[in-house]
């Protein structure tokens, strides 16, 4: 089955919301096997949702409509499509007792307009909405599947996964088992990550390997079909050792997990304790540290020191380590992530210092980075970056960098980084 999804609302072509449906209804089909080649995207005009509806039917057997279902009169999806297919809408009995069943608990008049939320093309199948009010459809046309969903994400992705999967895998017979597994890749470009397996991605059939830019990272989607799923997960198994022979020195982890978590599930191992220094990223390692359940037991605190005194009243920073090497040194990261380290008396401390941008700072240019990593017992060390792009953009990869040289330093010394460390 291959699928088209059409997303419905000027909103969208104004710029004024991102169209992140497509992204997960992409990503829920692909697991199934629904292939989606194309997205469209269309105001709220019903001449030409028409016209959008035309081409789709002539290149896909499911079309799957996100918004339009709601009470104003630019809500036209269902109205268009019942009538594109002959059809009409009637009240549902259960979507219009749960809009007056909200109207009652919250103490409000209900205008007439939102009975409009009720209707649903005759003959179809109808999709609870379990948070919100405008039911989903699903309805067959001669060979044709139309599914309707709600335009708001937290409508549309729980109705999707309940209710709309469930009735798309009713009309599809199939015959194989669809496995996936995204692989993560830090410090390497997307160009560079391809160079490296070219021959492999020129040669796939099954498995099939989709190399995709993230957030200054890489990801790798391995997909195999079989009609057994131990067989598939051998196949990705195979597949996943061959393309990591290549770039496994880049690898960080799987499917959903962040650079962040995967170093904090190793310093939750080994019981370690980190502290951190930050000028350059003013508390942003620590917030993205902080934002993952269970971290209290390995940040044990930090300092932003931002201006030079800071360095030096606060973190013990040399003056003529400043004076000599100015703050954007190998040398003050490495000042700064030794005495964080033992004012704090953590396992490990780390630095940021540099210049995010857009101006230089003691001549070196914006995105000169200098990140510092102290262990205890060990001299510390530093990793320089020069970093493109926009000041924000420069403190994420930081951040990112700064977790990348510690996963990296602990894999190095797996044996001997223990609790007592």
């Amino acid at each position: 089955m291959n699928a088209e999804i059409i997303a419905v609302g000027t909103e969208l072509l104004l710029g004024q919301i991102v169209n992140s449906n497509a992204k997960y209804l992409s990503e829920q089909l692909a697991e199934i096997g629904v292939n989606v080649y194309h997205h469209t995207a269309v105001g709220d005009n019903p001449n030409r949702l028409k016209e959008v509806i035309k081409v789709a039917e002539s290149r896909a057997d499911l079309l799957i409509f996100t918004g339009g279902l709601g009470p104003t009169k630019d809500d036209l999806t269902k109205d268009t499509i019942a009538n594109h297919i002959n059809s009409k809408l009637v009240e549902d009995k259960q979507a219009i007792q749960t809009i007056l069943d909200y109207f009652q608990k919250t103490n409000r008049t209900m205008t007439e307009n939102n009975r409009k939320q009720a209707l649903v093309i005759e003959g179809s199948h109808v999709l609870p909405n379990e948070h919100g009010m405008a039911p989903g459809m699903f309805v067959k046309n001669q060979s044709k599947f139309y599914m309707l969903l709600p335009g708001p994400p937290h409508e549309m992705q729980p109705m999707f996964r309940k209710f709309g999967l469930p009735a798309i895998l009713d009309e599809i017979e199939v015959k194989e088992k669809i496995v996936s597994r995204v692989l993560r890749y830090f410090g390497i470009g997307e160009s560079q990550l391809e160079v490296e397996i070219e021959d492999i991605l020129d040669e796939q059939s099954n498995p099939t390997i989709a190399p995709l830019a993230g957030d200054n990272e890489v990801t790798l989607r391995i997909t195999a079909r079989h009609q057994s799923e131990e067989e598939a997960t051998k196949l990705i198994d195979s597949m996943e050792k061959r393309v990591n022979e290549r770039v496994g020195q880049y690898f960080y982890g799987y499917d959903q997990t962040t650079i962040m978590k995967e170093l904090l599930k190793v310093l939750q191992e080994r019981k370690l304790t980190i502290a951190a220094a930050e000028s350059l990223t003013g508390g942003l390692f620590q917030s993205e540290m902080t934002s993952i359940v269970g971290v209290s037991t390995m940040l044990i605190g930090g300092v932003v020191c931002y201006s030079n005194k800071s360095k030096m009243k606060l973190l013990n920073v040399k003056e003529e380590t400043i004076n000599t090497y100015g703050v954007v040194s190998e040398q003050c990261a490495e000042e700064l992530a030794e005495n964080v380290r033992n004012l704090l008396g953590t396992s490990i401390g780390i630095s940021f210092t540099g210049v995010a941008g857009p101006d230089s700072l003691e001549g070196h240019p914006a995105g000169t980075v200098w990140i510092g990593i102290s262990f205890v017992g060990k001299p510390a060390k530093a990793y320089k970056l020069q970093l493109s792009g926009s000041r924000n953009g420069n403190q994420k990869r930081s951040v990112k960098y700064g977790c990348h040289y510690l996963l990296k330093e602990l894999q190095a010394n797996e044996e001997g980084m223990g609790p007592n460390y």
